[in-house]
Parts: C-alpha cells; sequence; structure tokens
C-alpha cells in the first residue's frame, strides 16, 4: 500500500489492481482494513481505528481513492460526491480524472462523451440505451488522446457523472474498450486479471481545512502514479 497523503481528517492511498476498497463476500482483506492496521500501528491508537469509505475503484483498476478519517470528514465528503453524482455542471467541489490504455484510437482526439447507462446488478454491467429509459441514468465524461501506438492510446478521462463502470461502458461504446476489460468487449486479458484504468488525479476541497487569510477551503490534488508495468511505461513516455 502507498499512502499518496495523509493529514488529521483524510487519507489517500493508490489502489493496486485486485484490491477490494470495501469488504465483499469474497471475504477478502479489503483496502480499508489494510489503512485501519496502519493508521493504528502508525499513530499507536488504542481501540477501534474510524475509517470512512468516501468512494470507490472497481477491483481490476489501480489508482488514487480517498478515505475520511474523521466522522466530519466522512460527512462533508460524501456530500460532495453525492453533488457530484447527480450533476454533470456541478464541478466546483470535486473532480476526477481518470487515464486508461485503450484499444485502438477515438476517431476524435478529444471529446465529450454522452449516453444513458443502465445498470444490470445481476450481471454486474451496465449498458447503453436509449434516453429515457427505465432506470437508466446520464452518463456524461470528457477525453482526450495523450498518446497514440501501433495498437493502443493512451486516453485521459474527465468524470462529469459517476455512473457504474461508466468509463468502461462509454469508451467501449465508441469503439475503444480499455486494454485488458474483456467484459466490454477487449480482445485479451491482462496478464495480472486487471485492467489499464487508472484513477490518476483527485482535485476536491478539502472537508474541514480553511485558508487562514480568506476562510475558504483549501484545495488539494492528490496524484497516483501509474502502475509499473511495461505497456504503462511505455505509453507514458
Amino acid at each position: 500500500m502507498t499512502v499518496l497523503y495523509e493529514d488529521n481528517h483524510i487519507i489517500a492511498v493508490n489502489k493496486a489492481v485486485g484490491e477490494i476498497v470495501q469488504g465483499d463476500k469474497t471475504g477478502d482483506t479489503p483496502l480499508s482494513e489494510t489503512v485501519k492496521a496502519y493508521i493504528k500501528a502508525k499513530y499507536n491508537k488504542p481501540g477501534e481505528v474510524f475509517l470512512g469509505v468516501t468512494h470507490r475503484l472497481d477491483r481490476p483498476t489501480t489508482g488514487v481513492v480517498l478515505f475520511a478519517r474523521t466522522s466530519k470528514a466522512l460527512a462533508r465528503l460524501n456530500e460532495m460526491f453525492k453533488e457530484k453524482s447527480q450533476s454533470a455542471h456541478n464541478q466546483s467541489l470535486i473532480t476526477k480524472t481518470y487515464w486508461a490504455i485503450v484499444e485502438g484510437c477515438p476517431q476524435q482526439l478529444e471529446a465529450r462523451l454522452e449516453h444513458w447507462l443502465l445498470r444490470n446488478e445481476k450481471q454486474n454491467k451496465s449498458y447503453v440505451v436509449k434516453p429515457g429509459t427505465k432506470d437508466a441514468k446520464q452518463a456524461v465524461l470528457e477525453y482526450k488522446v495523450l498518446n497514440r501506438g501501433d495498437h493502443y492510446s493512451l486516453v485521459e478521462v474527465n468524470l462529469l457523472t459517476g455512473r457504474h463502470h461508466q468509463i468502461r461502458c462509454q469508451m467501449a461504446a465508441i469503439g475503444c474498450p480499455v486494454k485488458g476489460d474483456l467484459k466490454y468487449g477487449a480482445r485479451r486479458s491482462n496478464p495480472d486479471g486487471g485492467i489499464c484504468l487508472h484513477a490518476r488525479e483527485i482535485s476536491f476541497a478539502h472537508p474541514v481545512h480553511k485558508n487562514p487569510n480568506t476562510s475558504e477551503p483549501i484545495r488539494l490534488t492528490i496524484t497516483a502514479p501509474v502502475p509499473e508495468t511495461d505497456i504503462w511505461k511505455k505509453i507514458c513516455l
């Protein structure tokens, strides 16, 4: 586990492929418990350590995950993420930037994608559907191509909404599935079982700390290094 940032109210770590953020039916030790153990040992805390999960990343993805160390921080961060997920226009509080290695290259090197997505709980998969479809939700993102190779491209994605498997589904919908993502049409799996989708950066207003001169919330930007694999090293040159 790599800690990217920590203070009295929050802690951010760089999630590895295969790790789960929060406990599930697999019974595998979640990242949240690993972070709790780290805090308990580092600060010699007696009893139970408080840690709030503010958002999640899919198991096969990597990148920055933000946790709350106090109930005050958790409540405020939860509200930020809730507001973001409900509107594609509310970007003042929190922004998330992803890097993805996708198959081929999008026809447009920079674009805004808008789809309606319907989640299938049993399949744990989302589908692009017609606007107005029952239970479907609007999904909006912006992307730009950062680099191109012979078979793959490096794409930066700015999520404007937070939908289930949003990047995976929307990039596949334009014919460029994320490398290794068999669920959404990738040609082959990755050796580590993951997919080449990385939560590169999160920028947000600190839930507690304010600028002493202006009383405005301090804005933080936390960046996660990409995985140390050959494909990432090659395409990020």
